[in-house]
């Protein structure tokens, strides 16, 4: 297992939840919630993130359908993590099979004790843990990393 604090996103149409590790890779703990902004100002907080916590590796979630296909979300989860790339290089950032992870942080919420409505403020830091978890436990269980490396896109390119 390769050590070094992740950081992990999960982008939605409004906002992009975050989430990181400790160094030594054990612990995923929800971080922050980005607003999306037509302009990347989002894109230049999360570069700022990374640059901050010295992070080794960024996770971007992809959300596919319950088939394994793709949509309009997948689509922009992908321009997403492909300009941040760009911004971010050497950094790596990859793309990590996301499916159900809103549906278990709402159900990780919900067991907390937090009711429906006080959800919307914490649900996309918590679908970034779930994703962060995933993550890190299948390079516990492969020894190699998840998911695929996203190509740096400039943004404005197609």
């Amino acid at each position: 297992m390769r050590t070094g604090v992740r950081l992990a996103f999960d982008v939605g149409k409004v906002r992009v939840g975050v989430a990181r590790c400790d160094a030594d890779a054990i612990l995923a703990v929800p971080l922050t919630t980005l607003h999306r902004d037509r302009y990347g100002a989002d894109l230049e907080e999360a570069a700022d993130l990374v640059d901050e916590l010295s992070a080794m590796e960024v996770i971007v979630g992809l959300p596919r359908s319950l088939s394994g296909g793709s949509s309009r979300s997948t689509k922009d989860a992908r321009r997403w993590a492909g300009e941040l790339a760009a911004l971010i290089a050497p950094v790596r950032v990859r793309l990590v099979d996301e499916r159900l992870s809103t549906v278990s942080a709402h159900r990780a919420l919900h067991e907390s004790g937090r009711r429906e409505q006080n959800f919307r403020s914490v649900v996309d830091q918590a679908a970034a843990v779930v994703i962060l978890e995933q993550a890190l436990a299948t390079e516990r269980s492969t020894n190699a990393p998840a998911g695929d490396v996203a190509a740096p896109i400039q943004r404005g390119e197609q």
